[in-house]
């Protein structure tokens, strides 16, 4: 069961700051194949973890105030969740799940519009840098869903909106078609392997972003291609991505496209958004499956949105997730 934790520190009167947004999809593939042998994802030294905790911190504060924070047990580890309460009357809270090494403060720019909506929680992925922590291997699309099904059964609601962004967006995706027992409804923000392959460009421009000893530009770079070129210097949720990155081995399995015969098989609404500058799939042609393949699907296609498509565009996120879940 969930229980109510510590949260970090805010800063008080500080501007949301989030322009790399999605970066955090970087080296999906690479970071995987450079993995060593330890069997759960780890800190790979005590100061590594403590220059990530001052950073996830310094994001952190551009959150509005959680009213509360959970860290709720799973057969694989505890995962830390943070409720936000919402003025909106969605039918039931949303639940936010991140990119690939951004935890929960890459909604940053995104919990103002969407706490209009309903009530929202954030979730910082198992085996992903962050305030979660694994303890048992996760092996395959099975566990990543049932650790996800007994995190969402630890907290107090019955029934969950899932929104997740990039690595995320598979995530909510996979949930939705292996334990769906909780899901309302589905939102996937430019996810990577739900409605088309990660390009190789992407993957061989991400190999150098994986190694942790490289300098920071390398992965700095990498984030701001992934953005649409904007800068991630001194951005409080660029930092924290960076330093997961450098100070986090990940060992999860390596995600795969979610076939197109399970996701006709989905019996609740799905709201995919893809972005049309994404360097992370075919944008025409993930949006054409998303159409295709989806029985009660709204796809959305942000034509000027690169794959930091929820920091460019978090009015627009939040007014299309309404119309899904009927809150606001």
């Amino acid at each position: 069961m969930g229980t109510p934790d510590h949260t970090p520190a805010r800063r008080p009167g500080r501007r949301p700051l989030v322009i790399v947004a999605a970066s955090g999809a970087a080296a999906v593939l690479a970071a995987l194949a450079l993995r060593p042998a330890a069997p759960v994802g780890h800190w790979n030294s005590a100061e590594g973890r403590d220059q990530f905790a001052q950073v996830y911190a310094d994001a952190f504060a551009d959150l509005p105030e959680p009213d509360a924070a959970f860290d709720v047990r799973t057969d694989f580890g505890i995962v830390r969740a943070y409720r936000f309460a919402g003025s909106g009357d969605a039918s039931a809270p949303l639940v936010l799940l991140p990119g690939r090494a951004s935890a929960s403060p890459v909604w940053a720019g995104n919990l103002p519009s969407l706490l209009e909506v309903g009530d929202v929680y954030t979730i910082d992925l198992l085996g992903e840098p962050g305030m979660s922590v694994q303890d048992r291997p996760i092996e395959d699309e099975n566990d990543q869903a049932l650790w996800l099904h007994q995190a969402l059964a630890g907290l107090p609601e019955e029934g969950f909106h899932v929104v997740g962004l990039s690595i995320g967006g598979w995530a909510a995706a996979n949930l939705a078609v292996r334990q769906p027992e909780l899901v309302e409804s589905v939102t996937v923000i430019d996810p990577v392997y739900v409605f088309a392959d990660m390009p190789p460009n992407t993957i061989l421009r991400s190999l150098p972003a994986a190694v942790p000893w490289l300098p920071s530009s390398w992965r700095d770079g990498f984030n701001s291609w992934t953005a649409g070129g904007a800068p991630v210097e001194d951005v409080p949720v660029a930092d924290m991505i960076e330093a997961g990155m450098r100070h986090y081995t990940l060992r999860l399995p390596q995600p795969t496209r979610i076939s197109e015969e399970r996701l006709e098989r989905l019996d609740m609404p799905v709201l995919a958004i893809i972005a049309g500058d994404s360097v992370m799939h075919d944008a025409e042609s993930a949006a054409a499956t998303a159409e295709r393949v989806l029985p009660d699907g709204t796809v959305r296609l942000y034509d000027d949105a690169s794959h930091a498509i929820n920091g460019e565009h978090p009015e627009e996120i939040a007014s299309d997730i309404a119309a899904l879940v009927g809150g606001g």
